[in-house]
């Protein structure tokens, strides 16, 4: 396997040689545990989103990174092992599942792939479903520091000078005409606009690398700069990550995202297009 994605035919021909965790999760919704039970990938365990993959919410924002540690212990518990691939998949067209992508990679893990086209597609495909619990299997992995570019607060309005900050949130949310979850609407001065649903085709596969690459350039993300992304608490701004990894690019992680932009009154706000 090469790339940071896995097609759901690929799956099926490694499933008994992978790690495969199932993050199903969405903004708003209550944890996939649910899901999970009544139809998972045979051999996938359940990670939740809001207890194994972010920190408590507050100042830093509503899904801060998680302290190494606990996000060690909670791959151990999942079976995550060092020496071997993890797949990872959501039913969000990989929005979580990025979260899940970023963080392992983040912390060391060599070997992570997102499927391509997420529970669904695997359904589609034809993939064979269990439902019911699974019992926990030990993992070996230990989180080492992390190693991936990350843009802090103090250093946004700054990196959105120099190089190109990427608001991965819808275009209304953006543009600061609804804001449906934080107490301030608008985006970072200075940030562009690439929604996730960009990177997508209709069937809620990744696009091409170089069909990729085409639409952040159109959208003004400049070739060759440094590349940082947000959204609204750091969770889907990795599918941007993700996207831009398939095109060959490597971009930075803003992890307290628009929560811990507005969570500081004195931060400046612009609303409408790119400004």
């Amino acid at each position: 396997m090469t790339g940071p994605l896995i097609s759901a035919a690929d799956l099926g021909d490694a499933l008994g040689s992978v790690t495969l965790l199932d993050i199903r999760y969405q903004t708003g919704r209550p944890n996939g545990i649910t899901d999970y039970v009544e139809g998972h990938i045979p051999t996938a365990l359940y990670v939740d989103l809001d207890t194994a993959l972010a920190g408590e919410p507050g100042e830093r924002g509503r899904h801060p990174l998680p302290d190494p540690d606990a996000f060690g212990e909670a791959m151990r518990r999942v079976g995550v092992l060092t020496g071997k691939p993890v797949v990872v998949y959501d039913d969000w067209a990989g929005r979580a599942a990025a979260r899940a992508w970023w963080l392992l990679r983040h912390h060391g893990h060599p070997d992570v792939r997102v499927l391509d086209g997420g529970y669904s597609g695997w359904v589609a495909a034809g993939g064979p479903v269990e439902d019911g619990m699974r019992l926990p299997v030990t993992g070996d992995f230990e989180p080492g520091p992390g190693v991936l570019g990350v843009v802090e607060a103090d250093d946004v309005l700054a990196f959105a000078g120099t190089g190109t900050l990427v608001d991965a949130r819808d275009p209304a949310r953006y543009r600061g005409e609804v804001e449906p979850i934080d107490p301030v609407a608008g985006h970072v001065p200075g940030a562009v606009n690439v929604p996730t649903g960009t990177n997508l085709r209709v069937d809620g596969t990744f696009r091409g690398g170089e069909e990729i690459l085409a639409l952040y350039t159109a959208a003004g993300v400049e070739p060759g700069s440094e590349i940082g992304v947000y959204c609204g608490s750091g969770v889907t701004a990795a599918h941007d990550i993700l996207a831009l990894a398939v095109a060959g690019i490597d971009a930075r992680l803003y992890p307290g995202s628009w929560s811990e932009w507005v969570a500081d009154p004195s931060r400046p706000v612009a609303t409408g297009e790119s400004s």
